[in-house]
């Protein structure tokens, strides 16, 4: 059962949430808010699998509240405006319904998320072993140890791959360190992540992985040093 919420500044589109959670038979919907800073205070004494977020409230953007809290919950948008449904789906999100939806619609989003949380479960039980990456209108698997090392080019990302051409995502690092597992992989500079066992040496400021040489970031320094 996914424990969720919804957050939209319009009472009659919680409503919408309300009736159509109420037949799912996997969906229990905890709360709904209006308020975005109410729905914060919840989230930090409840574990929510699932957060409905309206993206467009007066107060605060729903993409930006979603960038603010930490990595856990699984984030649905839902929105009057298509414009936003790239920026939404560059921060992973399960699915975008775009208002007014359908019961249908809603299920099939339901659905995704149910799939999502079940593969966090096996990962969690069992070790992550690949994730799954957007770009070029395909999902992609990747190997967690075919990653030989990620660079991010302005709004997006290159993941350079062992016998594989890189795969380009529009992708932020941010949302890129969250899916890696934090033991294996790490932020060194602003612009590349790494995965520790692959460091072939380290001179200077710079990490070597094979023939590519890596800069080190200040701000990383002392982090990496800790781990390596």
């Amino acid at each position: 059962m996914i424990r969720a919420i919804a957050i939209d500044d319009e009472p009659p589109a919680l409503r919408i949430i309300e009736r159509f959670a109420s037949s799912s038979e996997q969906l229990q919907l905890l709360r709904t808010f209006t308020h975005p800073k109410e729905a914060l205070k919840f989230l930090e004494r409840e574990m929510v699998d699932l957060i409905f977020l309206d993206i467009q409230m007066p107060s605060v953007s729903g993409l930006d509240l979603y960038k603010s809290l930490p990595k856990g919950p699984m984030v649905i948008f839902t929105t009057a405006y298509s414009e936003y449904a790239v920026e939404g789906f560059e921060l992973q999100a399960v699915d975008y319904l775009l208002k007014p939806f359908t019961r249908d619609r809603f299920e099939k989003a339901v659905e995704k998320a149910q799939n999502t949380l079940e593969y966090q479960q096996q990962i969690a039980s069992g070790g992550q072993q690949f994730i799954s990456i957007r770009a070029d209108y395909s999902t992609h698997r990747i190997s967690l140890t075919d990653i030989r090392y990620i660079e991010g080019l302005d709004d997006y990302l290159k993941i350079h791959l062992d016998n594989a051409r890189p795969i380009v995502a529009r992708l932020t690092m941010k949302a890129m360190v969250e899916m890696l597992p934090a033991g294996a992989f790490m932020r060194v500079h602003r612009s590349y992540i790494i995965p520790l066992k692959r460091i072939t040496m380290v001179r200077n400021k710079s990490i070597y992985i094979g023939e590519v040489q890596i800069p080190i970031g200040g701000s990383y320094e002392e982090a990496f040093f800790k781990a390596f």
